[in-house]
């Protein structure tokens, strides 16, 4: 999908997977791919994907994809309650509007399939005006949770962030 009407610049995305183990090779990660192709079936440009080990490289991977401007930044992963679990205080400090509404969508989504769901911690919300910034679970379950919540949602943020005026 391309931009608004006033803005025909093609969106970008990027999401970054906070893996410690799909980082050092212990395993491949599943959810990045998940996210990238429902993105480009959505006509979003072929999105980043980064995968980084749980802890300062996803501190740094977050300030670098809100820092180049992307539309969209997608975590996955880090939002247990393991102790290094640390995605939400890393994404926490870049938003400048928080969107509480869209995790407790996703929370609620994940709970018709389990109740583990309630576990996980995230945040959605803006970075620097422009960055719609989404925590996901790390599970591919989780994931496809989330994205069926951003599906409804996505393109109105998007819209709104680059000026758009609600429908009539």
């Amino acid at each position: 999908m391309t931009g608004s009407v006033d803005d025909p610049r093609e969106r970008r995305a990027r999401v970054i997977v906070a893996s410690t183990r799909a980082a050092t090779g212990v395993y491949d990660d599943r959810t990045g791919p998940v996210i990238a192709d429902w993105l480009r079936q959505r006509g979003w440009a072929d999105p980043m994907v980064q995968v980084v080990p749980d802890g300062d490289e996803v501190v740094a991977a977050l300030q670098d994809a809100v820092e180049s401007g992307a539309d969209l930044v997608v975590t996955t992963g880090g939002t247990g309650v393991n102790p290094t679990d640390r995605t939400p205080e890393a994404t926490l400090p870049l938003l400048e509007r928080e969107l509480p509404g869209v995790i407790e969508a996703i929370r609620r989504r994940g709970a018709e399939s389990t109740p583990l769901a309630a576990l996980t911690r995230g945040h959605a919300g803006i970075a620097r005006g422009r960055s719609f910034v989404v925590n996901l679970p790390g599970s591919t379950g989780g994931v496809k949770d989330g994205l069926a919540v951003l599906d409804e949602l996505l393109d109105h943020v998007i819209d709104q962030l680059h000026g758009g005026d609600h429908e009539r």
